[in-house]
């Protein structure tokens, strides 16, 4: 009988959605812009390509944050 209520609760917890393509990359601009430093370039180059940026692994991560900048600006006309 614990079992049925552990599932009946997971059915009833609201789950949080995870946050949208934009919002991940608002995020990490903030986060830069707050003196932060991506520990994960993996993770910027995939924000990168995901808003359709062509990026090399070679790239600098300060530089595709420099191209996620312009095309969040390119978004919001």
């Amino acid at each position: 009988m614990p079992d049925f209520f552990k599932w009946f609760k997971q059915l009833l917890v609201w789950r949080k959605r995870p946050p949208s393509l934009r919002q991940q990359a608002e995020s990490l601009i903030a986060a830069v812009d707050a003196g932060g430093v991506p520990l994960n370039p993996a993770r910027v180059n995939d924000i990168a390509r995901q808003l359709g940026l062509e990026v090399s692994r070679k790239a600098a991560v300060a530089d595709t944050i420099a191209r996620i900048r312009v095309a969040l600006r390119y978004l919001d006309q």
